[in-house]
């Protein structure tokens, strides 16, 4: 199985974790996942960074939440993670996907799309990690 790991490039110990996690679970590989951009490079390596981490999303079977501690908040999600989620969900809303939205951690209530994922929790279309 495909894994795609969103979350904060600037987490990259744990995002380390993660990899090691889905890699070593049997028939899964790790084919994308939020890596930091050197800040001179940052504005011309972005939008190729960014367009193959949705295609990869577009790819995979499972996409796979790293919502851990930032900014002091557990469970954060930024917004860009939240897009990568909510592009993820469009997959399977509307393209007829089968990708496996998974979050490690609740959402902290600090954080902008709580409501949403929470909506998102109780409908099934998210979970948690197991």
């Amino acid at each position: 199985m495909k894994v795609v790991i969103a979350g904060s490039a600037g987490l990259q110990d744990e995002i380390q974790k993660w990899i090691q996690y889905w890699n070593n679970k049997e028939g899964h590989l790790v084919i994308n996942y939020p890596q930091a951009i050197p800040s001179d490079t940052f504005e011309k390596s972005y939008p190729e960074v960014h367009t193959q981490f949705f295609k990869d999303i577009t790819e995979t079977d499972v996409l796979f939440i790293a919502n851990g501690k930032k900014n002091d908040i557990e469970g954060y999600i930024g917004a860009e993670t939240f897009a990568e989620l909510g592009f993820g969900l469009a997959q399977n809303l509307v393209h007829g996907k089968n990708i496996k939205l998974i979050l490690a951690n609740m959402p902290a209530q600090e954080v902008a799309c709580y409501d949403e994922v929470i909506l998102w929790l109780k409908l099934g279309w998210v979970e948690l990690i197991k």
